[in-house]
């Protein structure tokens, strides 16, 4: 079959997500086109021959009229990367099929918050301030009267898809004992008895919850959905952690009810801008703690997504089933 690489970003950007090897077994799978094309760049040639398309983040967009016109044999497109809200829909209304590597991507991600999870109960972010401001003493009256560590604490999960449900696998893997509970219109009851986990309310799941985690699938239902009206029923040492989008929260209202309980923490891996804009509140209160989009794939992360793909290849040359195909339905609850 013919496949080209296609990416506006270019040569760079692949080679940081498919590695050297990924490359070779793919050219040996594939009649492989291996020059990176833009849509500016883009061989006419090429992509009215190509059946498979390869990309990752920097997957152009393209309307319906212009796939069919630009890419008449086009059958699949195996994206290296998470969320394919951006492009897929088009392509999708083609009948062009797509398989995305977010379940590689929802592993660092899972781990970045799971991590923030344990700490987080364990009072470590603001301990850190008063350790270095009022010494070993002060730190210990400070968490021992705010915190109670993990053992049974009660945790929230909003949105139990991939990174969601990765995150209460890994938590139950390691055994450490939490009451989790889940907001999710679309979590089926026997599927939350299976993941060990109490459906609720998100007002509960505020009230409720030590540690509250965002994993909202990005689409338009969601933006501004978390609000005043939620986080001022955060306990008053309560951690809200967000790896899911910065568009989802209202962040003026986060701001006031940190304000207004200044032992409440935010752990923001995603704002909306990204980064903040000059001289926001995030930047300069103590109990936000900001990291610059790190918790998805970074580094050599981010081979696992092209390996991920390079196992869905196999699959479809083999006419079997694929793990990670994205249909049209699941973009209104896809991250």
């Amino acid at each position: 079959m013919k496949a080209i690489y296609l990416n506006e970003v270019g040569t760079e950007r692949v080679q940081t997500v498919y590695s050297p090897s990924t490359q070779k077994e793919l050219a040996s799978l594939l009649d492989l086109d291996e020059k990176v094309y833009s849509k500016a760049n883009l061989d006419q040639q090429a992509a009215a021959n190509a059946e498979v398309v390869l990309s990752t983040w920097g997957m152009p967009e393209y309307s319906e009229e212009e796939i069919k016109k630009t890419f008449p044999n086009l059958k699949i497109i195996f994206y290296g990367a998470g969320t394919v809200q951006a492009f897929a829909q088009p392509f999708l209304n083609c009948g062009i099929r797509v398989v995305s590597a977010w379940a590689a991507n929802a592993v660092p991600v899972a781990e970045f918050t799971l991590s923030q999870i344990i700490l987080a109960n364990k009072g470590y972010f603001l301990s850190q301030k008063i350790m270095k401001e009022e010494g070993w003493q002060a730190t210990g009256k400070f968490v021992s009267q705010n915190y109670r560590g993990s053992f049974d604490s009660k945790l929230g999960i909003i949105g139990a898809g991939m990174i969601g449900r990765k995150v209460i696998e890994m938590l139950n893997a390691c055994g450490i004992r939490l009451n989790i509970m889940v907001f999710d219109p679309f979590l089926p009851a026997d599927k939350a008895k299976e993941l060990g986990v109490t459906l609720c309310s998100l007002e509960e799941l505020f009230e409720e919850c030590q540690v509250i985690s965002n994993h909202l699938a990005n689409n338009p239902q969601t933006v501004g959905m978390l609000n005043y009206n939620l986080f001022k029923r955060m306990k008053p040492s309560a951690t809200f952690i967000n790896t899911g989008r910065g568009a989802q929260i209202v962040e003026d209202d986060l701001v006031r009810a940190l304000k207004e309980a200044p032992n409440r923490t935010a752990l923001l891996d995603v704002t909306y801008p990204e980064p903040p804009e000059e001289g926001h509140d995030f930047y300069i209160m103590p109990n936000v703690f900001m990291t610059a989009h790190i918790a998805g794939s970074i580094g050599d992360e981010t081979y696992r997504m092209s390996e991920f793909m390079l196992e869905e290849l196999r699959l479809y040359l083999d006419g079997k089933t694929l793990k990670y195909e994205v249909r049209a339905e699941m973009l209104h609850t896809m991250a």
